[in-house]
């Protein structure tokens, strides 16, 4: 009865994708598939693009898999590493080589993809879940994700009507 989320939002918090696993199923083997499901619609004809610009990714997705995937794609990610990597790596000594860069700022921008999770929580058929099949949970987590993109707030660096604001 257990299930994990795992997502890849844009940058305004709108869900990208999302695959489903079984709760004792590991979440670093989960980045490679996420990623190769990415498709982003560009105005216009052509094709969707399949890069992201850069990814800000938990621990858990820290694996040298994970960031090699990442680095085949030319995805820039901030992962930070994990305490068991960083000892390995000092034991090793030079041949350890050198830690993988680190931004702060750009690993803060990660919180987007929690609200993205809280924002679904806000569906009682999603945060308690009541669906015995997997399939209709997924398609419960599609239909919260549709109706997210939606309700989405609209860029707030464009001037607004302060009469049409929540």
């Amino acid at each position: 009865m257990s299930t994990k989320i795992h997502t890849i939002c844009e940058g305004n918090g709108k869900p990208l994708v999302t695959t489903l696993t079984p709760g004792q199923d590991a979440d670093t083997l989960q980045l490679p598939v996420l990623v190769g499901l990415v498709r982003i619609n560009q105005p216009g004809p052509g094709r969707p693009r399949t890069r992201l610009e850069g990814l800000a990714g938990d621990k858990a997705y820290s694996s040298k898999a994970n960031r090699d995937t990442l680095r085949t794609t030319r995805t820039r990610c901030t992962i930070p590493e994990r305490e068991d990597q960083k000892t390995n790596r000092r034991n090793r000594g030079s041949a350890g080589g050198r830690p993988p860069d680190f931004d702060r700022e750009v690993y803060r921008q990660r919180n987007r993809v929690e609200r993205l999770m809280n924002r679904r929580k806000q569906y009682r058929a999603l945060a308690t879940r009541y669906d015995k099949l997997a399939t209709t949970y997924r398609a419960t987590v599609r239909v919260a994700d549709i109706l997210i993109r939606l309700r989405a707030r609209p860029d707030r660096s464009t001037p607004q009507d302060p009469r049409n604001t929540p």
